[in-house]
């Protein structure tokens, strides 16, 4: 893979930089050359060039225009030989003057096969010659333009059938696809391929010139079918609990009932929804979903998916059973597993779903959160091996030589070759993922040990495990900050917070949130990424509803009114600019840049649909203040999904679990915090910690500020602590049973919720 110099870069003047010409390309003007060394000296010393192309002292031979991004993906293909140039007007102007083709190839900083392809094809001189003569070569970062990424994999996908990244398609100057793909390999008959990348630039530079007309013709209809299948399936009725009913049935008939999971590989967590599985346990009492449920966090939890050093999950499994992942890591799908095992634990008491909640935890915090408060996007999957070469997965792979001299004490080490299934052999390349099949109490009994002792072997086995491989090269971070990423991560931690009884997770949630807040929103509307001190790029549907659940979150876990507040400010935002009259809400804004088309997205995958999201943040404001508009925009929304959720529900997911929490009708428990009785206020509250009551909605309030509360939730008005006491009241659709200071009154109403 590709290396990293590793030689500081020191200039002594602005001279020092050398900027040899691109393959192929003109050499950049006065200015242009002028502001790529102007950022060499902005990057600093510790900057280090990712290219084969290093000149003796460690200097990049190529430079390009990326240079000037922030995004670490783009900064990546900083020093291709390629003429890259950022999304923008400049690129699709020389396009149309010089009356060329695009290529627009997308990815993101920790994307494995994005790492193959420029390896073989885009730090190819011979292939990047070709390209900057015949072709305007555009690089996208998925993560930071997520709107342009829709847009063009719908159109890869209704091409192939298929889609993935990295993410190659051929556009016209007017922007319009004609030819897409994910991965090529550079060359012919390389990797098995009848055509390799090279060859294919040569054919599609001929079609462009010889097949004007037939190209033309095709992608005005591809663009008009991407108009049309962008939107999702409307229908006359609202959904009812059918649409659940029959996703529960596809994971009964699909799931793997030995692994967890649905069946077959690659295995993604996201495509079984636990957390809708709990929920429908909580109303039907179906033990077939609880099990299913509870199958995949466990074999999750035990597979090498999971780190089990350094806590938090791994991108997929590429097995059937849990064992070899592709090994990045990426932020949202720890948020979103930490709030699976969170339902899991609320659900079941299983010690093991909180210890692995709070792992992930632990793991964001110690090496995925920023100073000022914000959350990073991701780590690679590759790293540097002990030769000095780029690899998948070896910084999270052992050997037994590496476990003992990892400095574990005789019974440490039997205990974690034992439980962790390390072997000479491996069963990576030579190298042992760490994975278990059984229990630490099983673990014990085959070893001899008491539960306490093995536990206390694990624990220290585990930490020296970690700081051991420390010392290994770190696989690369991306630093930059997400807003809709961060906005899943602050509802992981307030929602730790409030059901683990932990305050340290509350003030880190609310502390990414401030950074948010301080440092996002601009002229009154929300960016999308924040890196090296600078927010670029206009928020997406995500970024508003991501959030906006996250302040719900924080509202609910610390009854602090400032979150409720922020979140309706930037609902009505999100309502005046992404959402459509008939219902839903598109991904970019009205005001954003013209692309080929408008998504409304309609599919849960990795991440949730900001639909979906949006579906449920708008029922709970309904909830909380009573404000009729905000049901009549959710049920609005479920219109426009109608179609989708009655023939396909399971591509929905998460837009599930908005529809359970409206068709429930759940309660809102009231807790009101007396100065006088904060002990009794503390047994209210851990009765809801130990309940799981996923449909219900909590309000905290303290006794002095009932009355201006009141203003914002009417639900408040009236209420009062009993006696001095603090006091809890469970209303349903506006009608509330006797107030209660009464911890176990409190357990049996939720009990019968």
């Amino acid at each position: 893979m590709l290396p990293i110099s590793p030689y500081r870069l020191i200039y002594n003047s602005m001279d020092d930089l050398k900027i040899t010409s691109l393959p192929g390309a003109d050499s950049f003007a006065d200015d242009l050359t002028k502001l790529i060394t102007q950022r060499f000296h902005h990057l600093g010393p510790d900057y280090r060039p990712r290219t084969h192309h290093l000149l003796a002292d460690g200097r990049p031979k190529y430079t390009n225009r990326l240079i000037l991004e922030t995004s670490p993906y783009l900064l990546q293909h900083a020093h291709n030989p390629v003429n890259w140039f950022a999304w923008g007007p400049e690129a699709f102007s020389l396009a149309e003057k010089l009356n060329l083709p695009i290529l627009v190839s997308i990815g993101y900083s920790t994307c494995h096969w994005c790492h193959v392809m420029e390896e073989e094809s885009f730090e190819d001189e011979g292939i990047a010659r070709y390209l900057n003569e015949n072709f305007i070569a555009i690089k996208l970062d998925r993560e930071e333009r997520p709107d342009i990424d829709a847009v063009y994999m719908a159109a890869v996908q209704a091409m192939t059938g298929s889609g993935g990244w990295p993410l190659n398609v051929w556009l016209t100057p007017d922007k319009k696809p004609f030819f897409g793909g994910t991965y090529f390999p550079p060359l012919d008959g390389f990797r098995g391929a009848n055509m390799g990348f090279l060859s294919l630039l040569k054919m599609l530079k001929r079609a462009f010139q010889e097949q004007a007309e037939q190209i033309s013709t095709s992608s005005e209809k591809l663009v008009e079918a991407l108009n049309k299948g962008m939107r999702p399936e409307a229908g006359d009725a609202l959904p009812g609990p059918e649409a659940i009913r029959q996703t529960v049935a596809y994971y009964k008939d699909n799931h793997d009932p030995v692994n967890g999971g649905m069946s077959g590989a690659p295995k993604f967590p996201s495509s079984l929804s636990t957390r809708l599985l709990y929920r429908y346990y909580s109303q039907s009492d179906d033990s077939t979903a609880l099990v299913i449920a509870n199958k995949t966090l466990t074999k999750m939890a035990q597979g090498g998916i999971y780190d089990q050093v350094g806590g938090g999950f791994h991108r997929y499994s590429t097995d059937p059973f849990w064992l070899v992942p592709h090994f990045e890591k990426m932020l949202y799908d720890n948020a979103l597993l930490t709030l699976s095992y969170l339902d899991g634990y609320q659900a079941t008491r299983d010690p093991e779903f909180k210890r692995v909640a709070q792992d992930i935890l632990e793991y964001v915090t110690r090496d995925m959160t920023s100073v000022e408060g914000g959350f990073f996007s991701a780590t690679d999957a590759d790293s540097l091996d002990s030769q000095g070469r780029r690899e998948e997965g070896w910084y999270f792979t052992w050997t037994l030589n590496e476990l003992e001299e990892a400095g574990l004490t005789t019974d440490e080490l039997q205990f974690a070759k034992t439980h962790y299934l390390v072997s000479e052999r491996g069963n990576f390349e030579g190298r042992s993922i760490l994975n278990t099949q059984r229990s630490v109490e099983e673990t014990a009994l085959s070893l001899g040990h008491d539960l306490n002792r093995a536990e206390e072997l694990l624990c220290s086995a585990r930490k020296k495990l970690y700081r051991f491989r420390q010392t290994k090269p770190l696989p690369i971070r991306d630093e930059k900050v997400l807003v809709s990423w961060n906005g899943l991560m602050i509802s992981a931690f307030a929602k730790a917070g409030l059901i683990l009884s932990k305050p340290e997770y509350l003030k880190t949630a609310e502390k990414a949130a401030g950074f948010l807040i301080s440092h996002m929103i601009t002229d009154d509307q929300l960016m999308r990424s924040f890196k090296d001190g600078q927010a670029r790029h206009l928020g997406v549907l995500d970024d508003y509803a991501f959030f906006i659940a996250g302040l719900l979150d924080l509202f609910e876990s610390t009854g602090t009114i400032d979150w409720l507040k922020q979140a309706q400010a930037l609902d009505t935002i999100l309502a005046l600019r992404f959402e459509d009259s008939a219902g839903g809400f598109f991904m970019m804004d009205q005001n954003q840049e013209n692309l080929l088309a408008r998504e409304m997205p309609a599919y849960d995958g990795a991440e949730p649909s900001g639909n979906s999201i949006a579906a449920l943040n708008l029922l709970r404001l309904y909830q909380i203040t009573g404000n009729s508009t905000y049901l009549e925009r959710a049920l609005r929304l479920f219109k426009s999904f109608s179609g989708n959720l009655k023939s396909r529900p399971m591509i929905l997911s998460e837009m599930l679990i908005a529809l359970d929490f409206y068709l429930a009708k759940g309660p809102l428990v009231i807790l009101l915090k007396s100065g006088q009785d904060p002990k009794g206020y503390k047994e209210l509250l851990d009765v809801w910690r130990s309940s799981y009551s996923p449909q219900a909605t909590l309000i905290q309030v303290q006794e002095n500020q009932i009355e201006e509360l009141s203003k914002i939730i009417p639900a408040l008005k009236g209420k009062s602590c009993l006696n001095s006491k603090s006091t809890a009241y469970f209303c349903i659709e506006g009608s509330c049973r006797l107030p209660t200071s009464d911890a176990v009154a409190l357990g049996n109403q939720l009990k019968t919720e």
